[in-house]
């Protein structure tokens, strides 16, 4: 049985909140870039003793705008980026269904989240969720993670929308997330 300190993760949407976020979508590794501070922010939560789960609706796949292989590529370019900053990902859950596919891991519903809370053992209460978009958000509330969101990508227009879940916090970036995040010490 895992120890407390081992179940210590934070999960992260990936478009948005760790690269740049685009309307016609992130298609290619070339078109992977991260957000400045985004990779740091993910090795200073490595090195504070979390782990990094990603859950990321890629409904480009469904759309055929991009193959598993080319989605393969980009999360590799962004493991290798954060590992040359001193982080790690421990794994990248995604949902490959457009929203006609009415799936229960897309994002607002909390499938994918639940997978993640299934394999990492881990109690969603205290367990942050960070995303851009309210759906990220939605899923995250919908089983008991603390839902955070950043103003990066899709966070502005996100939070201007209002209706965001209980107790949501807000961050300029993922790495304010993780300066606010460690600084509340959630030893």
């Amino acid at each position: 049985m895992p120890t407390n300190a081992n179940r210590k993760l934070v999960i992260l949407d990936r478009d948005g909140v760790i690269n740049v976020d685009s309307d016609a979508f992130i298609k290619s590794p070339d078109e992977w870039v991260a957000i400045p501070g985004s990779l740091e922010a993910i090795a200073r939560l490595n090195q504070a003793g979390y782990r990094v789960a990603i859950a990321s609706n890629q409904s480009g796949i469904g759309r055929g705008l991009f193959d598993m292989a080319a989605l393969n590529a980009m999360h590799e370019k962004m493991n290798r980026a954060a590992a040359a900053v001193g982080g790690r990902i421990d794994a990248v859950f995604f949902c490959p269904h457009t929203q006609e596919d009415e799936c229960e891991c897309r994002k607002p519903k909390p499938g994918m989240l639940q997978q993640i809370v299934e394999r990492f053992e881990i109690d969603p209460e205290g367990t942050p969720v960070v995303g851009d978009s309210l759906r990220d958000l939605q899923a995250g509330a919908a089983l008991g993670f603390a839902t955070h969101l950043v103003l990066t990508g899709k966070g502005q227009k996100t939070l201007a929308g209002g209706n965001l879940p209980p107790n949501t916090k807000v961050h300029a970036d993922l790495r304010t997330f993780a300066l606010d995040f460690l600084a509340a010490d959630h030893d």
